[in-house]
């Protein structure tokens, strides 16, 4: 049997992608999303959310790219001198790799995001983390501690097999990039075991994170193993605007486009392929 997830990252970032992940869930296959706790558009999808009972809901643990919920002075590592935190993943990596960040200040923030989405009266399905940044040596303890004192038992683990690309277009960086994402993942998902949380035994959406044209999507689909998957998407609703605030070159109207595509949806029932949510994966 194959069960599949399809969660949409980063709702609660912006309203355009928060209409476009509920979208793709009344007309399409989103089964399940990671809101952002520190979004700007987080009350919004709070609201949303409140309205969309089936949609699994998890949280999207950030460290980079966001203003922090805590106070800065309070995790002065995690924070530059605005206040604000890394704004980009390749920045936060190299001061924690040189021993600049603390690991208690980590710990700080994080509890403070899942506080927050606790107090907003959502039933919290697993965690995942804005650029996998849970997966890093360290950062993966912290988020085992931190779900086990919230009791959340399922935990995203983005390893991309190794030789798999769908067809998606050869990049060397994004290769490289995607081999080490594995690496890392592949030994937090031991630690995750040792602990007795939950994960999809399989995951796709990496390669071609940003750019999940409808033909990439249905390759995933297309060469989809037995036992659990998770395939990450990033929809939205304005390309033109969201462009000129995020710099990431994603696509999220032809993301949008491939979860409500007709061909998709009957691609998976013709195939009995189940949807499924993080809610319903089985506890190990």
């Amino acid at each position: 049997m194959r069960q599949l997830i399809i969660n949409a990252d980063d709702f609660g970032i912006n309203e355009m992608v928060n209409v476009g992940i509920i979208q793709g869930h009344l007309n399409g296959i989103i089964t399940s999303t990671t809101i952002m706790p520190s979004g700007s558009a987080f009350d919004h999808a709070i609201t949303l959310a409140s309205v969309n009972k089936e949609l699994g809901i998890g949280i999207h643990l950030t460290l980079v790219g966001e203003t922090p919920l805590c106070d800065p002075q309070t995790i002065p590592s995690l924070v530059n001198s605005e206040g604000c935190l890394s704004l980009h993943y390749s920045e936060f990596l190299r001061r924690y790799c040189l021993g600049k960040i603390k690991l208690n200040d980590i710990h700080k923030e994080f509890t403070a995001q899942v506080q927050k989405v606790l107090d907003s009266g959502i039933a919290i399905t697993h965690l995942d983390s804005h650029q996998h940044m849970h997966i890093v040596p360290g950062i993966i303890d912290i988020t085992i501690d931190i779900a086990k004192s919230f009791g959340i038992k399922k935990i995203r683990i983005p390893a991309e097999p190794y030789l798999f690309s769908g067809g998606y277009p050869f990049q060397t960086a994004r290769i490289i990039a995607r081999g080490g994402l594995t690496f890392l993942a592949e030994i937090a998902r031991r630690k995750i075991q040792k602990h007795r949380f939950s994960a999809t035994e399989h995951f796709f959406g990496m390669l071609a994170g940003g750019h999940m044209h409808e033909e990439y999507l249905l390759r995933i689909l297309s060469s989809l193993p037995e036992g659990t998957s998770e395939i990450m998407i990033h929809p939205g609703t304005n390309d033109s605007i969201l462009q000129k605030m995020y710099n990431w070159n994603y696509h999220w109207q032809a993301e949008l486009h491939s979860v409500t595509s007709p061909e998709i949806s009957q691609y998976i029932m013709d195939h009995h392929i189940q949807l499924i949510s993080f809610r319903e994966l089985e506890n190990d």
